[in-house]
């Protein structure tokens, strides 16, 4: 059942680049804050418990959506320091610890989130039991990867790793599947996971791009689904690409 399952919202960021004082969740898209399309779709998607991670402005996200937890299981867990996606996570380990069932771990700034996505990556975990998946990252296929970490396969086809756009070759470049942030963990093992990462980058943070690979480096069943659809892939990072996701947000009301 969905209702088991968790998710950890990432909203701790300030999104320089959208030139606005708010919290990059909190930036407007077609009159709403952005994070609210992301928390009703794990909302209809039925997730049982849903821990949004603050940091900048923290107390204005609280307050904002402060009429979500009466309605979800929601609850709001702080990080003082921004070291890095990996980091965000870390801080909800009294949230996950006891926690046997899968989470989702998504970003709070991608509006167009599609709640047939969720299901399909909950529903390929959970067909899994035989052996059971420690990390489902739900991929996409982008004709324009640019800027975007490119999936890495082995000659079986299957997950190898996740290289980021500035560390990769010219032939990696040419790989039109990229992450979007969109992972289903096992918990317990993303726990375990999470005691391995390590700030050996040039941002001297800790990235949960890094946890599939550590995974994999265990001997852990890892899977890249390219499911997402073209529009999941649009991305939000300047004013520019606010209007574009505006623009598609109205197409698709």
């Amino acid at each position: 059942m969905i209702e088991n399952q968790y998710a950890v919202v990432m909203a701790a960021g300030k999104g320089t680049r959208m030139k606005s004082e708010l919290p990059k969740v909190l930036y407007p898209v077609c009159g709403r804050p952005m994070i609210e399309y992301v928390l009703d779709a794990l909302e209809q998607a039925h997730i049982g418990k849903i821990i949004v991670v603050v940091g900048y402005r923290g107390d204005l996200v609280r307050k904002t959506l402060e009429h979500r937890t009466q309605q979800q299981h929601l609850v709001f867990v702080e990080q003082t320091e921004q070291l890095g996606t990996g980091h965000a996570v870390m801080v909800c380990r009294n949230e996950l610890q006891n926690h046997t069932g899968a989470t989702i771990v998504v970003t709070g700034d991608c509006p167009m989130i599609q709640v047939e996505s969720i299901l399909k990556l909950f529903e390929t975990y959970s067909q899994k039991q035989k052996l059971l998946p420690s990390c489902i990252l739900g991929t996409a296929i982008k004709n324009n990867p640019a800027g975007l970490g490119r999936i890495i396969r082995n000659s079986n086809g299957e997950f190898a790793g996740i290289v980021e756009e500035k560390d990769a070759n010219n032939e990696q470049k040419l790989i039109k599947e990229v992450n979007m942030s969109y992972y289903v963990f096992h918990t317990q093992d993303l726990l375990e996971a999470l005691n391995h990462l390590k700030t050996d980058n040039v941002q001297k943070e800790y990235y949960i791009t890094d946890v599939p690979a550590v995974m994999k480096s265990k001997g852990k069943h890892v899977i890249a689904l390219p499911i997402l659809k073209p529009a999941e892939t649009l991305g939000i990072n300047t004013i520019d690409e606010a209007k574009i996701v505006e623009t598609a947000l109205q197409n698709q009301l």
